[in-house]
């Protein structure tokens, strides 16, 4: 439990959380935490708490609470409890805002689950009218399916729907890529070559194709890349540096045809540098994001092969443009796919 009080803010579900302290053992203690606004979507439709008492007592407003088919309006002052395992469910009642205090016994994981609720909330994982988006439904459903679950339909087909939901998005996962070589050349020059992404059509061939940038490598610069794999398709992105360590690391937000994040890490050898690749992308492109679930295995050979070109292709560049390597030394290339 917090020491003071700690508001989490869940706005998408029209109120705000202010989780109270209470110094409780969760397991036979207390939760107490206070709900200010008016309260819609997922969180005012009927639910069980399994195996937790919870009791209302509003401070000021009013609130609708629905039990056992029979309608009960609280207004401040009124205070009225729920047996565990009573489907039931609250709804704002008059005008404006209702401030209820609500007490959870025992505390279980309430606090668990307000904090992945305000969570979800930053995250934009709800809809307009405060229910979450499916895999974030499916995700809350079986990770807190021992806490509480909603009143209908039974608790095995909500089960059964949230492991089906998160089966078919698996399907449409990202594409998540370690690669690692070796290249027989000065840190700085390997770095200079990776930072400025304008140089990669000269020896990232023929994969990149045209590179445009509005300046030389620095925090917040951004280039567009156009550039083609081994399958017959052309991709055009647009990166953001968004972290630069010189002589170090790379690390670049990536939209357009592809989403996701890229990092560079060059470390020094004994023979010049080692250079590691961690590129982690959604294919944003109708087509890919079409044929992801049948084509995964096509596509990381696709990546594959697009950075064998790059072990071909930077070590006689940085040689070319005053490095000291001669000839590309790969100790490893691996393509880890999720």
């Amino acid at each position: 439990m917090p020491e003071s009080d700690e508001i989490l803010d869940i706005s998408p579900l029209g109120a705000r959380v202010v989780l109270r302290p209470t110094g409780s053992d969760p397991d036979a203690g207390d939760a107490s935490f206070d709900v200010i606004g008016r309260p819609r979507g997922f969180v005012a439709q009927p639910h069980v708490h399994t195996n937790q008492v919870e009791s209302f007592e509003v401070l000021s407003g009013e609130m609708l609470l629905v039990l056992d088919r029979h309608r009960h309006v609280l207004r401040a002052g009124d205070r009225m409890s729920v047996p565990a395992g009573k489907a039931h469910r609250q709804l704002p009642s008059g005008p404006g805002d209702a401030h209820v205090r609500v007490t959870v016994t025992p505390a279980g994981r309430t606090e668990e689950f307000l904090r992945r609720i305000a969570a979800l909330s930053r995250e934009g994982q709800f809809t307009r009218q405060g229910f979450p988006k499916p895999v974030a439904a499916a995700r809350l459903t079986l990770d807190f399916e021992d806490t509480g679950h909603a009143a209908v339909p039974p608790v095995a087909a909500q089960r059964l729907l949230a492991r089906a939901i998160l089966a078919v998005a698996g399907l449409w996962r990202e594409y998540a890529f370690v690669d690692e070589w070796d290249v027989a050349a000065p840190p700085s020059s390997v770095f200079d070559a990776l930072a400025d992404t304008r140089t990669y059509p000269y020896w990232w061939r023929p994969v990149y194709l045209d590179v445009e940038a509005d300046g030389p490598p620095a925090l917040g610069t951004v280039s567009h890349q156009h550039f083609k794999g081994r399958l017959p398709y052309h991709l055009r992105t647009r990166s953001r540096i968004t972290r630069l360590e010189a002589g170090r690391l790379i690390e670049a937000e990536v939209d357009g045809d592809l989403r996701g994040h890229g990092v560079w890490t060059v470390t020094p050898t004994d023979t010049g540098s080692h250079i590691r690749f961690e590129w982690t992308v959604h294919a944003d492109r109708r087509l890919l994001r079409a044929l992801t679930p049948v084509m995964r295995p096509a596509l990381r050979a696709n990546h594959a092969w697009a950075i064998a070109r790059a072990i071909d292709g930077l070590e006689p560049y940085v040689a070319a443009s005053g490095g000291n390597g001669s000839r590309a030394t790969s100790t490893a290339a691996t393509a880890a796919g999720l």
